[in-house]
């Protein structure tokens, strides 16, 4: 089976810095590209600010070391009012994230014209 991280809310895909942290840790490529914009969450601020902990958004879904860390970490690994969520699929499935009313779900890839 094939596991996919997904944001079950309605708001992007965004990563904890502590999720970020770890994941340069165990070496993951994109996070260790991606600049640290380091962990600022200030007591006044609302779980909407939209400044705060907003890492990995370049991270492919499927990759091990980020199910790895959703799985280790849980709810400590949701960024910017995400709510992460692993799923998985079987192994031979082409894939591709949807978003029905704003909430990301995996669908098996179809072809499509316009």
């Amino acid at each position: 089976m094939k596991k996919i991280v997904i944001n079950k809310s309605y708001e992007e895909f965004f990563l904890s810095h502590k999720a970020f942290m770890r994941l340069r840790e165990l070496g993951q490529a994109e996070a260790l590209q991606e600049a640290d914009p380091g962990s600022y969450w200030p007591q006044a601020a609302g779980a909407k600010e939209p400044s705060l902990n907003r890492c990995g958004a370049l991270i492919p879904r499927d990759d091990e070391k980020l199910v790895r860390v959703v799985e280790e970490l849980r709810g400590e690994a949701n960024g910017h009012a995400a709510e992460l969520k692993v799923v998985s699929i079987p192994d031979d499935v082409q894939w591709v994230i949807s978003r029905t009313g704003g909430v990301e779900h995996v669908s098996e890839a179809h072809r499509t014209w316009e």
